[in-house]
């Protein structure tokens, strides 16, 4: 794709608005003004039309089918992991399994690979401010083998200390898991040498991509890690899709997680042999027309640039710390130097549900609640946090009705 809105690098990020069908309605009679993108970006045209053409057009079972349509939609299926592959730079196309979210892809890298190779006394490292779906899958396969999860702390400002990180690190540890940046404080955590931390110790890394490959761009390589997940929807593609990128030579001795058709070599009623990855971890049928989706979005981002949308959405940033720290009353939760995608905070007035719903008359649409990370509010003594995220449709102005929505805030409750 050629974006209209792409010449000699130079972008009018307020048109961007414009391929965004969903963001021309009004909300309480006000313009949408959309800032919860870390829970599910909205959706360009490009990428609605995909999907209606994948149904309309081109849609039939992939894999099994020797007829033309399923011949070609099995070829549109199949381009998307071609694409994702080019998109974090992974060595081959094979690395990439399509899941349903990257919920799943940590599920299988969890149970499959994690009850593989752990047992009694093991370890794995994750953070506190990880998002449930980082934490849970290991309890759960912890309990199972008798491994030990543990949790490594950040900083006042959300940062992460390294040297502290390296502390809790032992020649147990099995696996660090940690996000790409946080979904709460927007802290973009170190991966490079997290890994490097991770193979010290005979460990692999594992990274929770979701707020990371949506706005910056991410070389699976360079960052040297052994696992990298994200989900579609977060990257402005359809729900019901995500990636696992896994490293080959360690996919291949991954048992599957989840049994049935696809996935499979040869069955009998005594027992089955299994495909090779990536089609080992993908049973059952797909969510073939997201798939093709996905492959739209990452067309869509590719054709902006993401080294592009890094730094919009960093001047984003910057101008949302500068405007909501000059309300009275306002408090930043996460200002660590460097940070990505949300903005959380509490206002001493009032609690962020309550302040949620005021600004939603306004038409602005922020999170409000725990943002599935209950160990990190717990950490910060928080019940709840309210929280604007970012993604390419959204500008200064936005900020600038936030804010002046948040004044009414004050007046409502003080």
């Amino acid at each position: 794709m050629e974006s209209q809105h792409v010449m000699e690098q130079i972008i009018d990020w307020r048109n961007i608005r414009d391929d965004f069908p969903i963001l021309r309605r009004q909300v309480h009679g006000k313009p949408l003004t959309y800032l919860d993108s870390a829970a599910s970006a909205q959706k360009p045209q490009m990428v609605i039309d995909a999907v209606s053409d994948a149904y309309s057009q081109h849609y039939s079972n992939v894999h099994r089918g020797i007829h033309q349509l399923s011949e070609e939609a099995t070829d549109r299926f199949e381009a998307t992991r071609a694409k994702i592959a080019h998109f974090i730079n992974a060595p081959s196309a094979d690395e990439i399994v399509l899941t349903q979210g990257a919920t799943m892809s940590l599920n299988i890298i969890a149970h499959s690979y994690g009850g593989l190779v752990l047992k009694e006394g093991d370890e794995v490292l994750i953070s506190i401010a990880d998002h449930h779906a980082n934490i849970v899958p290991w309890q759960m396969i912890c309990k199972q083998t008798g491994a030990t999860l543990k949790a490594a702390p950040v900083e006042p400002d959300g940062h992460i200390d390294m040297d502290k990180i390296s502390d809790m690190v032992t020649d147990k540890t099995r696996i660090i898991a940690m996000p790409h940046v946080s979904n709460v404080l927007g802290t973009v955590y170190d991966i490079k040498a997290l890994s490097e931390l991770a193979h010290a110790h005979d460990a692999v890394m594992v990274v929770d991509g979701c707020q990371g490959a949506v706005h910056m761009p991410v070389d699976v390589q360079a960052l040297g890690c052994d696992f990298y997940v994200f989900s579609a929807h977060k990257l402005y593609g359809p729900s019901g899709i995500g990636m696992m990128w896994g490293r080959k030579e360690l996919l291949v001795d991954m048992p599957p997680f989840i049994g049935g058709g696809s996935m499979i070599d040869r069955v009998t009623i005594e027992q089955s042999t299994y495909a090779d990855p990536p089609e080992r971890f993908e049973a059952g049928t797909p969510p073939i027309a997201e798939a093709i989706g996905f492959a739209a979005a990452i067309d869509y981002v590719d054709a902006i640039g993401m080294d592009q949308i890094r730094n919009h959405e960093h001047d984003l940033i910057t101008y949302a710390h500068q405007k909501l720290s000059a309300i009275d009353g306002v408090r930043l939760i996460g200002t660590a130097p460097g940070k990505s995608g949300v903005i959380s905070f509490v206002m001493d007035c009032a609690h962020p549900h309550d302040i949620s719903t005021i600004v939603d008359r306004a038409g602005v649409a922020i999170r409000a609640g725990h943002h599935c990370a209950q160990p990190l509010h717990d950490y910060l003594d928080l019940p709840a946090t309210a929280r604007a995220s970012v993604g390419i449709y959204n500008t200064r102005q936005d900020f600038d009705i936030l804010a002046e929505a948040l004044e009414k805030v004050k007046v409502i409750f003080a």
